[in-house]
């Protein structure tokens, strides 16, 4: 039990890392903007690309935050449930492990989907928009 609640207090932390990289992230993106603004700059394909980087470093953060959540939520079950009756709980570790490894396929799956044009894998056509 006592590895469980190690891992949950380092899920915790790296929640709260992770939000703060995004955060962050955020005020970057938005004062590389406000400064194009000021200064009246186009963008070039250097500077969407780099919004795009940007936009996926987001979506990364958001992805491995709703794993973590996800996790977090699971030990937090399986825990109760341990505490409640250490049979069930013992049932219940196989139905853990099988969350877990089902969160962490969906976290890889959206990383690939998040990656986009990062990795060279988008659509030779694709344009980013901007508003």
């Amino acid at each position: 039990m006592l590895i469980l609640n190690a891992v949950d207090e380092l899920l915790e932390h790296i929640h709260e890392v992770q939000t703060s990289v995004k955060s962050l992230s955020s005020d970057s993106l938005m004062n590389m903007n406000s400064f194009m603004q000021k200064n009246n700059l186009e963008i070039d394909d250097e500077i969407a690309t780099a919004f795009q980087y940007q936009d996926i470093i987001t979506q990364q953060l958001d992805a491995s935050l709703e794993a973590i959540e996800s996790m977090r939520k699971s030990i937090a079950v399986f825990s109760h449930a341990y505490k409640s009756d250490e049979a069930l709980a013992n049932g219940s570790l196989a139905k853990l492990q099988e969350k877990l490894q089902s969160t962490l396929q969906e976290a890889k799956e959206k990383k690939e989907r998040f990656s986009g044009n990062a990795n060279g894998s988008g659509a030779e056509n694709d344009e980013i928009e901007f508003f």
